[in-house]
């Protein structure tokens, strides 16, 4: 089963989402700024989940995406969900 790293996250965000000018994706922070504050609304976190989903094979539960609160917190969930199907 393939890795799931911050790029990734990083790829699927602005594919699925997009960024305006003012967001910053490849700051020092990125990880650690909450979804919210990089412009992405529940909608955008959903179609996140549909992509993870469709690219990597699992199965996110609905909304358990949506607890997550920064990019750090979405990518320690996908390795869990990650983790837990290769058993």
């Amino acid at each position: 089963m393939p890795e799931f790293t911050l790029d990734d996250l990083r790829r699927i965000l602005r594919a699925s989402a997009g960024v305006d000018e003012q967001t910053d994706l490849d700051g020092d922070h990125f990880a650690d700024t909450a979804f919210a504050d990089l412009g992405y609304d529940s909608l955008a976190l959903l179609e996140l989940v549909n992509r993870i989903e469709r690219e990597y094979g699992i199965q996110i539960p609905d909304g358990d995406l949506a607890h997550t609160q920064s990019p750090a917190e979405a990518l320690a969930y996908v390795h869990t969900r990650l983790r837990e199907a290769r058993v």
